[in-house]
């Protein structure tokens, strides 16, 4: 094992509350003692640890090993959820509501609440933290966007929420509404940033378009954007895609030891499912591979069973062994296929025996996660040419839309069912994208 020291360097990023042009500024660096990684001969990478930590030291470490600096006479308005943790599992609540230095008065949760105790889609009103006695003010609720009840009292805003690194996970655009209204009212925002189990260099489909923005699809950005949630806050304040004109003063507390090219089992850190059926960090790629299709309600992704995104199965198809067959067939690297039947516990196909495949990346990187869905339905539409399956459901066409970022992809694909009708589409965005995000890379 080597010790490395590493400069950390937390980047307060300021913008004019007025003026679109504003620069960068880089306020304040601090060192600080960095842990390595290890190899073992086969050169697979193993969970090292450095004096009991953790290679990467996520950003809520590296704000309290620099004593809450950035906090310190300001009352502090908590914007997190159960993945809000340090490398030993503590909760982001509980780091700041002890500490002598941060004034901790109130909490914000996001879709599933800030324990984590609410299920996808789920209504949430605010509550109490038991815990703590703070305020939990819901931003999944009645309201999505902080109201002007929910902002007094409060000098800065803390982000601390580990994301999947695709657009349509609902994070991103909470921070996005709590930055605008925080600009509006001059309040900082303070961003504790995490990895990207996607890696940082991953980006996948199409930027979404005017006419298709919403909650799962916020801003112009790839369907797999390959940035960390501090800079994605970057690109949304530097960008002008706030819902005001004014841009909010950002401080991104960058992790220690995070590479582009880490998988999420590459930083030795725990991982905390980031909603009820996201258990594992792996579930992400799963879920990109998987969501969209899952979004017109015809065919089960896995979600109410034990295997969430990681099938694609339905009561009429009858020959999930010929499937399968297919699928592999193709070729395409970084993922195999085996055939499955099961039966969901809970959720729309509970009870319901339902055949289909059982997908299994050996190396998600190497695969373009995205177009695996796509390919599957064509190779479905061979076997079921009766079963329009972009078309059972017409009330989904929205949501699917929506999710996508554009109505071109459905439209075009509906046609012929072909994916090299659609890969054009997908992947207009991503070389311009790529340039156009590295101005905001912090790693």
């Amino acid at each position: 094992m080597r010790k490395m020291t590493a400069l950390l360097i937390i980047f307060v990023f300021l913008a004019g509350c007025a003026t679109a042009d504003k620069t960068i500024n880089i306020e304040e660096k601090v060192v600080v003692e960095g842990c390595g990684s290890s190899s073992d001969d086969s050169g697979e990478n193993m969970t090292s640890l450095c004096k009991d930590r953790a290679i990467v030291k996520p950003g809520i470490e590296v704000l309290r090993e620099n004593g809450f600096v950035v906090l310190k006479g300001k009352r502090v308005g908590l914007i997190t959820n159960a993945t809000g943790i340090d490398s030993e599992l503590k909760s982001t609540i509980d780091i700041l509501w002890e500490a002598p230095e941060v004034n901790l008065v109130a909490l914000y949760g996001p879709e599933h609440g800030v324990r984590g105790e609410f299920d996808a889609g789920a209504y949430v009103s605010d509550y109490r933290d038991e815990q703590t006695g703070l305020l939990v003010y819901s931003l999944y609720g009645k309201t999505r966007v902080p109201t002007d009840e929910m902002l007094q009292g409060i000098d800065v805003f803390v982000y601390d929420i580990q994301d999947i690194g695709c657009r349509s996970y609902t994070y991103i655009s909470s921070m996005g509404n709590v930055m605008s209204a925080a600009a509006e009212k001059g309040i900082e925002v303070v961003v504790l940033d995490r990895p990207n189990p996607l890696t940082g260099n991953k980006i996948e489909g199409n930027v979404a378009e005017e006419g298709f923005f919403s909650f799962v699809s916020a801003f112009p950005i790839p369907y797999v954007y390959g940035l960390t949630p501090g800079e994605v806050a970057l690109m949304i304040n530097d960008q002008g895609w706030l819902t005001t004109d004014k841009k909010c003063k950002l401080t991104v507390v960058p992790m220690d030891g995070w590479k582009r090219n880490m998988t999420f089992e590459d930083t030795g850190l725990p991982w905390v499912p980031t909603s009820p059926h996201i258990p594992h960090a792996y579930s992400a790629a799963y879920y990109v591979a998987t969501g969209v299709l899952g979004e017109l309600g015809v065919v089960s992704e896995g979600v109410g069973y034990t295997l969430p995104f990681q099938v694609m199965a339905a009561e009429w198809i009858d020959n999930p062994f010929e499937l399968a067959t297919r699928m592999n067939a193709i070729g395409l690297e970084g993922i195999k296929f085996r055939p499955i039947v099961f039966q969901p516990f809970y959720r729309k196909h509970q009870g319901k025996t339902l055949k289909g495949i059982q997908l299994h990346f050996t190396d998600f990187e190497k695969t373009e996660m995205m177009y695996i869905q796509f390919r599957f339905l064509e190779i479905l539409h061979e076997m079921y040419p009766d079963v329009d399956v972009l078309n059972v459901n017409p009330n989904r066409h929205r949501m699917f839309d929506q999710v996508s970022g554009t109505d071109a992809v459905r439209k075009k694909f509906g046609e012929r069912y072909k994916f090299e009708d659609i890969q054009p589409i997908l992947e207009k965005d991503i070389e311009s994208f790529r340039e156009l995000s590295k101005k905001y890379y912090l790693y």
